[in-house]
This record gives C-alpha cells, sequence and structure tokens, in this order.
C-alpha cells in the first residue's frame, strides 16, 4: 500500500507528543464514548481598532516621509530610524575641538573653490585640506573619498590632454604626408617613360612619324606620381590617420563621460546619504575640474533618484540641482533647530520632539543637530520613550496604564494632544464595563451563551479591566459556570480537545484564577493554533505544487501531536502524492537502524529521497547525522595510526 512509508515513519512518534501534556506528563486517559475528531471552523477574531484610529501624529508609528523644499525623501523603517533618532538623543554633542577643527575645514574647503572666493577658486587648495578632513571619525572617511575622486578625475583630464596632443601630432604628420604626395604628384615621372622628344624640322610632331606624343598622361600631366604605388600608400595612410583622429575623439569623449558619471555616482550617494556637506565640495570641485558646462546627471531614468528630481521638479536632476537641494536641506536642518529650541523654551515639549526628530531626520550630520547641547537631548529622550511607551499600552489595550502615562505626558508637555487619547480610553473602557454588566444580566437570565460571548467581548476591549475580577467572582459559584468547568474537565479526560477549542469562550471565565485548568487550556489553544497554522501552509504550499513540502509541514507537527484526527487526516490525504519522497525516507531510516548501522545505503537513500525534494529538512538532518558519524569513525582510527607511526624509536 502506498501509506505503508508513512505508518512506518509515524509509528515511532506516535505517544511522543499530545496536543495537551499534564504537568505530571501523562496524557489523559481516552474516553471511548465521545468522538474526539470533530472539525471546528473557527472565525477569526477581529481585534479591536487602535484606540487612536492611527490618527494622531506619534514619532513611534508617524510619516515616513520628510519633505525638503517640495522634495520628498523616504526616511525607512520606522523602527531602524526610531533606533538611530534614540541613539542621537542619549548621546553627547559633538563639540569638542576636534568636531570643531573639521567644521572649519569643511567650512574653509567650500570658500575655497566657491565662485565667490577672491581672486578666483583654488582648486589645489581645497584639495590639500581633504585628507586632514577625513581624518575626523565622524567623517566617515567621505572627505578621503571625495579627494580620490578628484584626483581620478584630474588624472582622467590629463589621459584626455594628452590624446588631444597625440591628434594634433598626426594631424601634422598627415599634413607632412599630403605635402610629399601633392609634390611627387606634380614632379616624379612614371617608371620608364623618357624626356619629352624636340620637335622634328620641318613639323610639329613629337616622339614619332604619327604626329602623336609618345605618353598620353605624359603629354597631359608631366609628373606621373600618382599612377605609383607608394602614391597609393600615402592616400592609404592618410585614411588611416583620419580614422585614428576619429577614434581618438570617440575615445576622449566617452573618457570624459565615463569620469563625469563616476564622480556624479560619489555625489548622489552621498546626497541620500544626507551628507549634504559633502555634496557642496563635490559639486564646487565639479565645477573647477569640468568647465564645459556640462552638469547634467547620468542616472538611471527609472531609478528613484530621477524621480525624486523629475516628479519634484520636472526637469532632469543636474550637479546645480544637487547643490542647491543641499543648500535647502542644510536651510531646513537650521530652521527645524531654530524651532524646537523655541518650542522647547515655551514648554511645547511634544511639538518640539518632533521638530527635532525632522530635523534629525533632514541633516543627522550637519553642526545645528550635531552639537546640540545634551540636556536638551534627555528631556526629548524622556518623552519620546514615555510616548513610544503609551503608545505600546494602547496597542495592548492596557488602559489603566495608558491612563498613568498620559498624565505624565501632560505634565511634561503643555501641547501634549490628550483629547483623542482620553476620549479613546474612556469609550474603551466603558464599552468595556458595558459588556460585563451585560454579561451579568444574561447570567442572571441563565443566558450562559450570550453572558459568555459579552464576557468574551470585554476581554478583548479592556483584558485587565479589574471589573473582570468582579465577574469572575460572581460566576465561581454559579450553577451554570460550575456546569461549563464540569464540561471543561469532562472533555480534557476524554481527549476532546478540539471541542474545548470550539467552546473557548465560554470555558475561559470559568476556569481563570485555576492555575491547572489554565495550564491545559492555554496548551491546547496554543497548540491547535499551532496545528491549523501548519495545516493552512501545508494548504499553500499543496496550491502551489509542492506536496512534499506541504507533507514535511505537517509530519514534524505529527511527531509532536499523534491524536489530532484533523491532522492525521491531512497527511493521509498528502499520502498518494507523496510516496517515492516518504518511500525513500523510509528505506533510509531502515538502513541507518540497522545492527550494524548500514551507512552506506542510508545516505544514499537520504540523497534520493533530497534529489525527490531538494528543500527537505528530513532528508538534509539525516545526511548530516550519517555524515558525522563517518567524520567520528574516521578520527576515532587516525589516533590509532599516528599513534603507531610516531612511537620512539629505541636507542
Amino acid at each position: 500500500m502506498k501509506s505503508t512509508p508513512i505508518l512506518f515513519l509515524l509509528g515511532a512518534a506516535l505517544a511522543s507528543g499530545q496536543v495537551y501534556v499534564p504537568q505530571g506528563g501523562q496524557p489523559p486517559a481516552q474516553g471511548g464514548g465521545t468522538p474526539t475528531d470533530t472539525v471546528v471552523t473557527q472565525k477569526p477574531q477581529q481585534q479591536p481598532a487602535s484606540p487612536f484610529g492611527q490618527e494622531i501624529p506619534m514619532l513611534d508609528p508617524s510619516a515616513e516621509t520628510i519633505t525638503i523644499g517640495g522634495v520628498t525623501v523616504p526616511l525607512g523603517d520606522n523602527r531602524l530610524l526610531k533606533a538611530r533618532f534614540e541613539k542621537y538623543l542619549s548621546q553627547p554633542p559633538e563639540s569638542d575641538e576636534a568636531a570643531a577643527q573639521y567644521r572649519k575645514d569643511i567650512a574653509e574647503i567650500i570658500a575655497t573653490v566657491s565662485p565667490f572666493h577672491k581672486p578666483a577658486p583654488n582648486l589645489y587648495d581645497a584639495f590639500q585640506i581633504l585628507p586632514r578632513a577625513s581624518t575626523y571619525p565622524g567623517d566617515a572617511n567621505i572627505c578621503g573619498n571625495l579627494a580620490e575622486a578628484v584626483y581620478m578625475a584630474m588624472l582622467s583630464k590629463q589621459d584626455i590632454a594628452g590624446l588631444k596632443k597625440l591628434n594634433e601630432s598626426i594631424e601634422l604628420e598627415k599634413k607632412d604626408i599630403q605635402r610629399e604626395a601633392d609634390w611627387a604628384a606634380r614632379h616624379e615621372k612614371a617608371p620608364g617613360v623618357a624626356p619629352a622628344a624636340q620637335p622634328a624640322q620641318g613639323g610639329n610632331n613629337r616622339g614619332g612619324g604619327n604626329g602623336r606624343p609618345q605618353n598620353a598622361n605624359q603629354g597631359n600631366n608631366p609628373g606621373a606620381g600618382n599612377q605609383s604605388l607608394k602614391y597609393a600608400d600615402t592616400l592609404r595612410r592618410i585614411v588611416e590617420i583620419e580614422a585614428l583622429k576619429k577614434a581618438n575623439i570617440i575615445r576622449t569623449e566617452a573618457q570624459t563621460i565615463k569620469t563625469k558619471a563616476q564622480y556624479q555616482v560619489n555625489m548622489v550617494q552621498w546626497f541620500m546619504q544626507r551628507r549634504f556637506e559633502h555634496v557642496l565640495m563635490a559639486a564646487r570641485f565639479y565645477n573647477q575640474i569640468w568647465k564645459d558646462g556640462d552638469t547634467t546627471l547620468r542616472i538611471d531614468k527609472g531609478s528613484d533618484v530621477a524621480k525624486l528630481f523629475s516628479e519634484s521638479m520636472g526637469v532632469s536632476p543636474t550637479v546645480s540641482s544637487l547643490d542647491s537641494l543641499s543648500n535647502e536641506a542644510i536651510r531646513e536642518a537650521d530652521k527645524y533647530i531654530e524651532a524646537f529650541n523655541l518650542m522647547l523654551d515655551r514648554g511645547e515639549l511634544h511639538t518640539a520632539s518632533q521638530r527635532l526628530m525632522e530635523a534629525f531626520a533632514v541633516g543627522e550630520f550637519l553642526a545645528p543637530v550635531a552639537t546640540l547641547p545634551l540636556e536638551k537631548k534627555l528631556r526629548v529622550l524622556n518623552y519620546t520613550r514615555d510616548l513610544n511607551e503609551v503608545y505600546g499600552s494602547l496597542q495592548a489595550r492596557d488602559f489603566t496604564k495608558a491612563k498613568e502615562l498620559a498624565d505624565r505626558l501632560k505634565s511634561q508637555a503643555k501641547d501634549f494632544p490628550s483629547s483623542k487619547m482620553d476620549g479613546a480610553i474612556a469609550g474603551y473602557t466603558l464599552a468595556s464595563d458595558l459588556a460585563i454588566e451585560e454579561a451579568k444580566a444574561h447570567l442572571a437570565a441563565k443566558e450562559n451563551d450570550k453572558a459568555a460571548e459579552k464576557i468574551g467581548t470585554a476581554t478583548q476591549i479592556w483584558p485587565t479591566n479589574p471589573k473582570l475580577n468582579e465577574f469572575r467572582k460572581l460566576i465561581t459559584d454559579s450553577a451554570p459556570m460550575l456546569t461549563a468547568r464540569n464540561d471543561f474537565d469532562r472533555l480534557l479526560s476524554e481527549g476532546n480537545y478540539r471541542e474545548i477549542a470550539k467552546r473557548q469562550y465560554e470555558f475561559a471565565p470559568t476556569i481563570q484564577g485555576d492555575a491547572k485548568r489554565e495550564d491545559a487550556f492555554k496548551q491546547i489553544i496554543g497548540n491547535l493554533t499551532k496545528i491549523e497554522t501548519a495545516i493552512g501552509k501545508a494548504a499553500e504550499f499543496s496550491k502551489a505544487g509542492q506536496k512534499e513540502a506541504a507533507w514535511e509541514q505537517l509530519y514534524s507537527l505529527r511527531e509532536q501531536f499523534p491524536d489530532d484526527p484533523k491532522l492525521g487526516h491531512e497527511l493521509e490525504g498528502l499520502a498518494p502524492d507523496v510516496a517515492n519522497f516518504t518511500r525513500a525516507l523510509t528505506r533510509a531510516k531502515q538502513f541507518e537502524s540497522r545492527t550494524p548501522k548500514q551507512t552506506g545505503s542510508a545516505l544514499a537513500w537520504y540523497l534520493k529521497a533530497r534529489d525527490i525534494y531538494p528543500k527537505s529538512e528530513l532528508a538534509e538532518a539525516g545526511i548530516k547525522r550519517l555524515l558525522d558519524d563517518i567524520i567520528l569513525d574516521d578520527s576515532a582510527r587516525a589516533p590509532e595510526s599516528e599513534t603507531a607511526d610516531n612511537l620512539p624509536a629505541e636507542n
């Protein structure tokens, strides 16, 4: 039968795991009267919406973009940005002597290559400052990279100048060749042609009695050099020189474009890294190196960088536009810091924190941001931590903690937007309290199902509601609740775990406070959720035609939960489609389990299983296990041979 290999593989694991394992370690006795194959389709429980509706602009989940002068720049992953921002807030300002000297060097470089520098921009003086600026740790050696880019550009210009001189020299050679060829064409005689004969007496005939010249071509052109092979070779050389000149011109243009593109790549990269001062330096150097007026950035038209310029300004990106945007970003960072200081002095800590985060997002490496005093940053750090914590409390629906944190935030920042938060907390707490009251009313009317539904709703809205304890005490001695608890114990003893999952909202309030029953309940719900998740993943694999992947997904759980009927049913349904794969695994396991172990045969069957399904974790684990045995056997034999070979010789 095709299912035999599967049964063999599962046989050793049938008693190794259960959906629920009591604390004592023994599974509950299986009842014979109640079926355990209940199939329940759980409707996904919709989580209540966030108390804020994600409407309040907070620093944790806030906007993922920043606009600089009309240009929208993505900030990337919020968690990464938050981590970088908190690291910045906890660091001392970069205001030591080395940092001051570094910024002085940067300003001097920009001023030296500025078009307003008197008497003229000095590229070489600015270039000499770059190595000193690159030694500052905060520079990340970008000045060194800029110096290298400038140096390579100057070398390229020297090569281009050399090509131009080469073209000039071969042009002179061409003119010399042309002059020689023209002279030869006019004066050299064709080989074997005698000088022109004098006219005979009494007549005008030349060279013969027939009155015709001896050489018709010579009569028209005394210089016959244009009929020679030398003249033809001269023409060929002139053509070669013209081709060489054109090739050099093309090479010059290509090298210029290549060098500019390599240089511009650095500029764009530094711009995206928000190293705006380095972009300014690179742009000024660019204008001094290439004075041909070509400043167009050579970037892919479909790239994000190209869209950044084309969609925001409607023009192609240029070096000048990078320069302009960098200046705008530097100005924006200065304005953000000015606004931050003003709002902080007025006690508007919430808005000040947002302005500081915007300044950090725009100009993390700029002087106004990097030199901000530590005491100001620590105030923002403490506030943002509380703000993140209150957001987490609201997400977890811990409204008691959220109310406490909100009150603390109000005392720290007079501009804290608490109205929506207070309204959300009041609304959800009231909804939870009303649901509990309705549950009490249904319980009094012996409507247990409705009471369980309402108490489940109250628990979802506010899991830590203190009134839930009151309700638990109320139902502890209640007959319907006692009946539900008895049903839970009966289903647990019978092993009917899926029925427990089906009635989980009914059982949850009845066992609250009973550690043993709560542990059983959590295990059952958690394990069945795990099983259902695996079955869902296996179904997706099956739809994609990956039957072996689906089988392995379920088989690993079957070893843990051999008593779950739905899991067994799913595995049996996959059996015909993965028969060859499971047969290979079965054969490999048989050879591996023999005494003595048949390592080679087992390894061959594991390899065959992996050949059927290359991503098989079972086959990979078996191969690794056998290879480890082979290595251990070799290492066990090696010391014996080494001992025999290394015995000391007798004296």
